[in-house]
């Protein structure tokens, strides 16, 4: 069920009534990112709610998640699944339409991977909270397929169309979309043909708070996969001799390591108190990838630090320009060197207390009302 207070605010409980049942659909659980952090604050909100996945590692998921009955797809009965689960994408809608919701009026399902897939009884509720709609199968297609192995190489283009063909299809399933961005807002559009509504992610900015001072070193977080482009910020920061901090692994540390000058350095792994005190004493955030939205930017900003930031994706929607950071608009070296010259330029300007006020309208109170609000509008449609 939903949360009693919030329903009462939201008018919901007169329609939802005491004996609805929830269903949360999660795409895997193995590991905790951005969109299992989502996951948690929607267990908050529906404390009663059943999770289906299709495969789960639960040394690797926190508390809140393990508080609820969560089932798995046949996915996870397959050889090797909790490591190797996304070479059995072929196999999941599969799994997704063998699952008995019958018994559930509210379905939600988190997308990213395979989730919105599930049949419900016509009946039913289901609304979608899409993070991406799967990149591997449309617009990064084309790096996934040249950045995989020789089997990836060999099998994708076998496996692509048919799998583009039932996600097309299975987008026709919920009754309501939320987009992560607007950015994600305008993917869903042109990959399924269906409008979405814009509900930001919750960050729970109370977490992260400024320091009284800042060092001279620049920041990069996050997984090292090409993708997120952390090639770009050593090339650039062996360039200008600029110190650089990076915080993540990932399969590309090893040649990374290896190109990188003395002004750079690495940590693999990082506790949350030792990566708050990372972000508040960081000079700024270096922030190369395309995101669907981009969860770092405003825990830095939180932490009272700028941004500079590749003028694409949902940073574009977080970062104030000239207020909490700098853009650059093509990921190239000469561009993010002369951002990094525009920001030093610029940096004497800036106002911790602004970058902490725009992270804070990112916040959980925020999400929930604005997910509980299209919650509501889809089960008022069901009269």
């Amino acid at each position: 069920m939903l949360d009693s207070d919030l329903a009462a605010r939201l008018g919901l409980a007169q329609h939802m009534g005491a004996g609805v049942r929830v269903a949360i659909i999660h795409y895997w659980l193995v590991q905790m990112c951005g969109g299992e952090r989502v996951l948690e604050h929607l267990c908050r909100m529906y404390p009663d709610a059943d999770i289906f996945t299709h495969v789960v590692d639960r040394s690797a998921i926190s508390a809140t998640i393990l508080k609820h009955k969560i089932f798995q797809t046949f996915i996870a009965r397959l050889p090797f699944a909790t490591r190797h689960y996304q070479k059995y994408l072929p196999l999941m809608p599969r799994a997704l339409e063998a699952l008995d919701l019958s018994a559930y009026d509210l379905v939600i399902s988190c997308e990213a991977g395979p989730a919105k897939g599930i049949i419900t009884r016509p009946d039913a509720v289901h609304v979608t909270y899409c993070h991406s709609p799967m990149r591997y199968l449309w617009d990064q297609y084309a790096q996934y397929h040249a950045d995989g192995g020789a089997a990836a190489r060999l099998l994708m283009p076998l496996f692509a169309p048919s799998l583009r063909m039932w996600d097309t299809v299975s987008a026709a399933r919920p009754d309501r979309i939320m987009a992560n961005s607007d950015y994600i807002r305008r993917r869903i559009a042109k990959s399924w043909g269906r409008a979405a509504t814009v509900v930001y992610p919750p960050v729970d900015t109370r977490l992260f708070a400024p320091a009284p001072y800042a060092t001279d070193e620049y920041l990069w977080v996050g997984q090292l996969v090409p993708y997120k482009r952390p090639d770009l910020a050593i090339d650039a920061f062996n360039q200008s001799g600029r110190k650089l901090h990076v915080i993540g692994d990932g399969a590309m540390l090893a040649s990374l390591q290896a190109r990188a000058g003395p002004s750079i350095r690495f940590t693999r792994r990082m506790g949350f108190s030792a990566l708050r005190d990372a972000y508040a004493g960081a000079r700024a955030l270096v922030f190369t990838a395309e995101e669907d939205f981009g969860l770092i930017p405003v825990e830095v900003m939180a932490s009272g630090r700028p941004v500079i930031a590749f003028a694409r994706g949902g940073a574009v929607e977080t970062v104030v320009a000239e207020e909490t950071g700098v853009f650059f608009a093509e990921k190239s070296v000469e561009a993010l060197l002369e951002a990094l010259d525009r920001f030093e330029s610029w940096l004497p300007a800036f106002d911790p207390a602004r970058a902490v006020a725009r992270a804070r309208t990112f916040s959980p109170d925020r999400f929930r009302t604005d997910f509980s609000a299209v919650v509501a509008a889809a089960w008022q449609d069901r009269g």
